[in-house]
């Protein structure tokens, strides 16, 4: 249930994410404008990578525990690939949160 918490609550981060830039490319200005905005975009960034990493590592080791006492089904290989899918969703967050870093790093002040 944790994984897929975590990775519900990343993927509508994400969907969000993904609306305000489209919106931003068509009209120039974000949905949400505030001058927090770099700051808030790294903060969850940061924290959807942490979770993302800790659904999967503990993922990870219950489907080898799994393995280990009632053998390979195809649950087990489900599992295992849903583990892969969110090690790759957080790489893709560790790389959104060092662009967000970058960004709140070099916002201009007003």
């Amino acid at each position: 249930r944790y994984v897929v918490a975590v990775n519900a609550i990343a993927f509508a981060y994400a969907a969000f994410q993904a609306i305000d830039m489209t919106y931003r490319l068509f009209y120039e200005k974000f949905i949400v404008s505030s001058s927090l905005r770099p700051l808030f975009d790294f903060l969850f960034d940061q924290i959807l990578a942490y979770l993302l990493i800790s659904a999967s590592s503990s993922a990870a080791s219950r489907v080898d525990d799994w393995v280990s006492n009632w053998g390979k089904d195809d649950f087990t290989e489900m599992a295992t690939a849903s583990t892969g899918m969110s090690f790759l969703a957080f790489i893709a967050f560790a790389l959104t949160s060092i662009i967000s870093g970058y960004n709140l790093c070099n916002q201009k002040s007003v």
